[in-house]
């Protein structure tokens, strides 16, 4: 309960007319998706959720925070498009089986939700994932729990066909941050 509370602590404290662009990573594979429905993970304020129905697709999002869910319903809406959320722990949660088309998973990493991930995507369904590095805490104090080993997203979807996959440093205006980067699709 304790991070459900900072969670929701956190999202209450960010400005309420703080609008954040989805993730370019997102933005320049959108073609590369299949169309259909799509899951969001952890999905915050929703920035991608909403862009992935601006762009036809029927979205649900999955949030620990109420904050963040009210806020994402509330930019959708502004947006002039409709998402679905749901509150849960997804620490423990079970994902519906063979549902999604995409799943997106950004900036969080729960790897005991890995088969969970594979096991409610559609044949075909794509995964797209992107989050921190343990090169991370080179730049920002992190707890090593939530960061991903060298090469290890990639491992854990050797069993997919991996369209893309990258680990990088990133500077953005002076912040720098570490980042592995996945699209890769249910085979069977």
């Amino acid at each position: 309960m304790q991070a459900k509370m900072s969670w929701d602590e956190r999202y209450q404290k960010t400005w309420e007319g703080e609008v954040r662009e989805p993730s370019l990573f997102l933005r320049e594979n959108l073609s590369l998706l299949p169309k259909g429905k799509a899951l969001d993970l952890a999905m915050g304020v929703g920035q991608n959720a909403i862009f992935l129905a601006s762009q036809g697709y029927d979205v649900v999002g999955i949030d620990s925070s109420s904050v963040a869910i009210e806020r994402a319903l509330n930019f959708a809406r502004e947006k002039g498009v409709t998402i679905r959320a749901e509150q849960a722990d997804l620490t423990s949660y079970t994902l519906p089986s063979e549902t999604f088309d995409v799943v997106l998973n950004f900036y969080f990493l729960e790897r005991g939700l890995i088969p969970e991930i594979k096991r409610c995507l559609k044949k075909s369904g794509m995964a797209i994932f992107e989050t921190y590095t343990a090169e991370h805490q080179k730049y920002v104090p992190f707890n090593p729990r939530y960061l991903l080993d060298e090469n290890e997203l990639l491992h854990l979807f050797l069993d997919f066909k991996v369209t893309f996959y990258q680990e990088r440093v990133e500077d953005s205006g002076g912040v720098k941050k570490a980042v592995a980067r996945l699209l890769a699709e249910k085979k069977r």
